[in-house]
Order: structure tokens, then sequence, then C-alpha cells
């Protein structure tokens, strides 16, 4: 109601968002109102809060508003050297953004004086700014404030040039003889950028080569690991006490211990796998109570015997989180006497281990679980390749003699599963996976697609089964529980998942509790369609990051009320946690929980965070061996899909590779091309060419920079000729636009 007791006039936020979007300075709430025809300020205000919390508008210093993503007209900015023509070009400063910054272009001085003649590269100024295009804009510099030295990483090489590894630096550095401070090519070096007075190439000082230990530095000359540890700040070396710690561990004892070795668990890994914590078993449940189910085992590694709290191996595996998997080797969060020693599940070797019974029905559902602390003997190291080809039909020398007494059992196990899974329909989501291989030196010889098994999904069966057994049990012990929680998709991501949705066709149902479920229908309906991969990759975005946390809100993704981190506890402190409580509520013996209080919320919070960490950089990596497999394949032809649109190009997978590379907006050059966010297009202006999520083209490889793992793809169709042509031209119409500004620089590039 509004002050005269009257209901404010109807009104849809989309009436702001298209007023916000006419103009190129900001808005106030005032000018807002006056626009829409609405007097109730209160109303406007609520509706402009929703649209900032869903990303959709920006508020700006001034209190003024502007669509996401577009500049305010007074801002920092960093001159990054000139383009192809010859303009000096900058970027916003601070941009912190995932996506490509705007190009900002810098205009002459009215006074006949260019004033960016007095700024260097790296220089920043205040600069008031014009858009001109989507993804540009024009800058008349207010006032310098000058340069602020600041770091690079990068890899020395021959010459004196420094080849930064972050893809937002653009060019390379020149390094002066008298700055190279001992560096030598190949060198992976931190360097100061120098300030300077010309828009070429800067100079850095080196102020740092980073002798990393030999042992975590992988047997190739790529300094693909080296980077992504510097650039995370990953701890990758332990204190000599907790190596100490780790070297005089012992055997077990197996007093007090249930002895598991005659039970034939094994373990189930891929080829390359560095470390073994989890074993299973299966066998027909013999209650005749329970026809057609089922008994398993898993067992894992006992950690928390070995790393106790507070010790120095608890200090560093806590700092750490976990360990972080590169395709040349592992940073792991215990010393490897642990690692791949006493907690190892190695076959042929007795090991303490931490082990779930569990009893299903016929149908997969769980009826009861048991834990015990084991001494177990794995009868066999296995891979997931190995177990499906006996399964299929192909066993080898040692999968033969297991099949009717180990493998069968397993998969009348994981059938049980699949009924109980098709029940609860969690989130049904598989997508692509790169796996890359190195020869002995550590050189990359290929990139593959992982494949996926019903190996790889009977291992995830029964270790999600076990982490709800873990969660069941800390509740019914009452002892604290570090919850692996998902939660819903928040409403801003639902909101761009329906609109994209409702451009191509589908359409999600509101007005319901929404479960995920409701997303696999979604993806059946487009299956063996052009939109498949696309609405696959759009339904990943629009869910929630899973985290640690002591609160439980169940698991979306899985559809699970409860749910925690028991399986992995070489590799994730989480699961160590988790072992402790369980010991501590199940009475199990040594190495249980403090019964001092634990923050639950601050430790989830961390373990959070070096989770995420550890994903960035594993990415990271795997991007920057990608790309150096492919820089031997430059200006040869790829089949990709498209799997992201924006204003500033396309990102496209590679078909054969998964890798990702970008065709700049600026290599379409056939037509204009404008970003419609609500449909996630690319759209033709005089054309009826349109860009969409999903779709299937040729590309071009144009340029690959291994050492900051980018590639820059072209649409294949584009010829060079017609793309400088139509560029020269559209640049020269944007121009036109902006008479004062554009007029002198014609005239440069009359001069050129």
């Amino acid at each position: 109601m509004t002050a005269s007791g009257k209901k404010p006039a109807p009104f849809h936020k989309n009436q702001i968002v298209d007023f916000i979007g006419g103009h190129r300075e900001g808005v106030g709430i005032r000018n807002i109102m006056n626009d829409v025809g609405i007097k109730d300020r209160a109303s406007i205000k609520q509706a402009v809060k929703e649209l900032e919390q869903a990303g959709e508008i920006e508020r700006t210093r001034g209190k003024k508003y502007v669509l996401s993503g577009r500049l305010p007209r007074i801002t920092v900015i960093e001159v990054t050297g000139t383009d192809d023509y010859g303009d000096v070009v900058a970027t916003p400063l601070n941009w912190d953004r995932e996506d490509e910054p705007p190009i900002i272009f810098l205009n002459p001085d009215k006074r006949g004086k260019s004033r960016q003649a007095a700024l260097g590269k790296g220089d920043r100024a205040l600069a008031r700014l014009t858009l001109i295009e989507d993804n540009s804009y024009n800058a008349s510099i207010i006032k310098r404030i000058g340069h602020a030295p600041k770091s690079v990483l990068g890899i020395y090489r021959e010459g004196g040039v420094l080849e930064p590894s972050d893809r937002k630096h653009r060019f390379d550095f020149i390094v002066p003889p008298e700055n190279i401070n001992g560096a030598k090519p190949g060198d992976l070096v931190v360097a100061e950028i120098e300030s300077g007075r010309k828009l070429g190439q800067a100079t850095a000082t080196i102020v740092e080569v980073l002798n990393f230990d030999q042992s975590i530095t992988g047997k190739g000359d790529l300094p693909f690991t080296k980077i992504a540890l510097y650039d995370h700040g990953i701890p990758y070396t332990f204190t000599d006490l907790a190596i100490e710690q780790a070297e005089q561990a012992k055997a077990a004892p197996k007093a007090k211990r249930t002895d598991l070795r005659k039970i034939p668990l094994v373990t189930i890994d891929d080829e390359d796998a560095r470390d073994f914590d989890d074993a299973v078993f299966a066998e027909p449940d013999t209650d005749k109570a329970n026809p057609g189910g089922w008994h398993l085992i898993i067992a894992i590694a006992d950690v928390a015997w070995y790393v106790r709290p507070d010790d120095e191996l608890d200090k560093t595996a806590h700092e750490r989180g976990n360990s972080v998997y590169f395709p040349d080797q592992v940073v792991p969060m215990l010393p490897e006497a642990l690692s791949n020693g006493w907690c190892s599940l190695k076959p042929n070797e007795d090991r303490p281990c931490l082990a779930v019974h569990l009893w299903l029905d016929k149908n997969g559902r769980a009826l009861q679980h048991q834990f015990v602390r084991g001494l177990m003997h794995s009868h066999a190291r296995l891979t997931y390749n190995q177990v499906q080809a006996a399964i299929d039909g192909n066993p080898d020398k040692f999968t033969a003699p297991l099949i009717n007494s180990v493998l069968k059992p397993l998969y009348g196990a994981y059938e049980a599963f699949c009924r109980e899974r098709f029940d609860r329909e969690p989130l049904d989501l598989e997508l692509p996976e790169k796996k890359i291989m190195l020869d002995k030196k550590g050189n990359v010889q290929e990139v593959l697609t992982r494949q996926r098994h019903d190996s790889h999904k009977l291992i995830e069966e029964f270790m999600i089964a076990a982490n709800v057994a873990a969660a069941t049990a800390l509740e019914e012990s009452k002892q604290p529980c570090l919850y692996r929680i998902h939660e819903e998709p928040p409403a801003k991501n639902l909101e761009s998942y329906q609109n994209f949705l409702k451009s191509i066709g589908f359409k999600l149902a509101k007005g319901q509790v929404l479960m995920p479920r409701h997303f696999n229908q979604i993806l059946q309906k487009a299956s063996g369609g052009d939109y498949f991969d696309a609405i696959s990759q759009m339904t990943l975005r629009s869910q929630s990051q899973a985290t640690y946390t002591g609160k439980n809100v169940g698991h979306f993704g899985l559809a699970l009320r409860r749910y925690c981190h028991f399986t992995s506890p070489i590799r994730r402190y989480a699961d160590l946690m988790v072992h402790r409580a369980l010991i501590a509520g199940l009475i199990l013996g040594d190495g249980a929980l403090e019964e001092k209080p634990i923050d639950l919320e601050e430790l989830g919070e961390h373990l959070s965070i070096t989770e995420r960490r550890a994903a960035v950089a594993e990415r990271d990596v795997v991007d920057r061996f990608s790309t150096t497999y492919l820089a031997r394949k430059i200006g040869k032809t790829f089949s990709g899909t498209i799997n992201g649109v924006t204003k500033f190009g396309l990102f496209v997978t590679l078909d054969d590779t998964a890798a990702d590379g970008l065709v700049p907006i600026r290599s379409l050059a056939d037509d204009y091309y404008k970003f419609d966010e609500k449909c996630m297009t690319l759209k033709a202006s005089r054309a009826k060419k349109v860009f969409h999520l999903g779709m299937k083209i040729e590309v071009v490889l144009k340029e690959a920079n291994p050492v900051s793992g980018s590639l820059v793809l072209q649409i294949a169709d584009q010829s060079h000729s017609n793309r400088q042509s139509n560029r020269n031209s559209r640049l020269k119409n944007v121009k036109k636009q902006h008479h004062s500004s554009g007029q002198k620089r014609q005239r440069r590039i009359r001069k050129r």
C-alpha cells in the first residue's frame, strides 16, 4: 500500500532492465520511478534490489545502476598497449569477472597534445568512458593516477623475453640483461613489471627464480604444475617433523580389530591411480527374511590410527585440506610413507581399516549397517577397464579366477543399487573429462576423453552407500558430523536456466517443489538432439556448489536427506574427521575425535575453499597440457561444440580432446553480431545466422599458448581477407558515431 492507502500500480521488472539498458550512463532510483511511472519508491527499490541480487544489474559508486557487465562512466583504467591498428588500448582496473574485459580505446587530448603519449603500458588513469558497442568503449583521460609496480609469474626465454603464465597478460615482457638476476632460459620466475613511458613491449625485472623441490617438479621440462602451485598458493612441502612422524609409522596392532583378511576384498581404480584407499566385497545375503538381498563390505584405510588430532601430520593435513591430482604428479595430503605406504590398501599386504557392513534388500534399499575397525588383506588391485572387460566376456589372467567369486556378486549388488537409484532419481549428468597421456619423459603424447563404464558407476554407488551409512551412524550416536551438502539451485541461476530453455523450446515446470528428476526429464527430452550438450552444460551451471558444513540441509543432486564423506581419508581431511567421529561415537579405540568443541562451520568453510582451490589448479594444469598437445596442430580444422556464448565471443569444446578454446567476436567479420543474454546466442544483424549453445561447428586452430593454457579459434568458413576488410569497415563505422574522437583516430590510420 502507498502512503495514500492505494495499491501501487503494477509494473514488471523487465521495464526497469529495459530502461537501464537504454542508458549508457547509470540511472538512479528517481529516474527509474519517472520512467516506469510509479511513485511508490519502496516498491521500485525492492524490485531494483531483487534485480541486483539476481545479477542482472549492478550499482555504481554514485548509487546509480547499470546493466551487469557494463562499466561505469567514470572508472580507473590500465593501459595494455596498442591494438593491430596502432590505437592505444586499456582495460578496466581490478576486472574480477571470468569473462574477457571490454576493450577501451583512449581518445586524443582535444588540446592537440595527446595525453596518452605520457602513458606507458601498465600506467593507470581515471577516465570518462563512452560506450561505442557491446564490448568496447572510448575513454577520455581525466587524470593520470600513476603506475603501481606489480609482479608477474612466467617463464624466462632466450633473448631476454618473459612469457607470462596468466592469460590476462596478452603480451610478453622484455627483460634487459641487467635485470635477469641469474635466471636461465626455461626457468619459472617471478618478475616485477617496470613502469615505462613507451607503448611497445613493457620491461620487467626478475626478482625470484622458483627452484621447486625435484620431487614436486615432475619428469618433463614443462613447469605447468609449478605454475599452478605458485598461482594458487598450494602447500607442496612437508615439515621435517611431519616426514619423520610418517616414516616412523609401523603396522597397526591386530588386537581389538576384526579380522577381515580372509574376505576377498579388492580395490578397483584407474590404471594411473597413485593410492588405494577403498576396497569392496559383495555376496548374497543368507538371511531367508531378505530374499534376493545383499551383504556388502566397504573397507577404508584407517588413516585415523596414524594421524592423531593436533599432531604435526594433522596440522599439515588440515592446512592442505585435500590432495591435488595433476597429470604428471600428485601433491598428497599426507607424506608418501603414509599415502603410498601404511594408508594405501596394496594387494597382498595386511592393512588396518575402518569398514562398514551393509545389508540391502533386492531393490537396493539399505536395511542395516555395522561399522568395525578391522585388519584387511587386499586380494587384488584391479582397474575399471580390467573389471569391465571381464564382465563383458574378456577376462585376463588376473580377473579370470575372480569372475564368479568376486566380480559377479559385485555386479549383482550394483544392479540392486541401480533399482534404488531409479526410484530415488538423483541428478543424472555425465560430462566429458579429459585424460592427459604422458610419455616417460613427462611430455604430452595424447589427450583423450575418459571412458566411463559400469565398473566406474559400481564403485560410485558403493561409496555413496557407505557415505550415507556414516552420516546415519553419526546422527544415531549423537556425534558431530561434517556433512557434505548440496543446496537447491539459487533463484538467479534458475531464472537464467528457464530463460535459456524457453528460447530453445523446452520448459522447466514452475509452481512445484523442485526435484532433481525435473532436470532429468529435460535431459531425457533433449537426448539425441542438437541441444543435449548445451542443456547438460547449462544444467550443471544452474546448480549450487557442494560444500562442507555442520548443518545438514541434504544433498539435492544425489536426492539424499543426509550425506557425508567417509571413503577417502588419505586425500580428504573431511573424511578423516568423519572417521574420528565414528571412532568416538562407536567406541572403536584410539584416534577418536577429541572432546573439546569443534567449530564445524569454520572447518567446513576452510575445506570447501581448499577443495575449490585444488579443482581450479587441476583444471589449469590440464588446460596447459592440452594446449601443449594442440600447439603442434596450428592451422588444422577441428569439429567442436559451442559450450559458452558471451558478448566477446564463443567458447568451443573440441570433440576429440574436450579442450576449450575461444572464438573472439572480432573474428566474426562477415556481419555484426549482437549478444542475446537470455537466449545465450550471438545473432547476425543482416543475415539469419545465429550461434547458440550446443551448436556443432568446424573451427580452425589459430593460436595455442601452452604457458597460459589458452586456445584461439576461428570459424572454419571465415577467410582471412574477408575478416580483415570487414573488421576495418566495422571499426570505421563505429568511429563515425563519435565524431570528435573518431576523426582524429582516422587521421592516424591514414598516416599509417
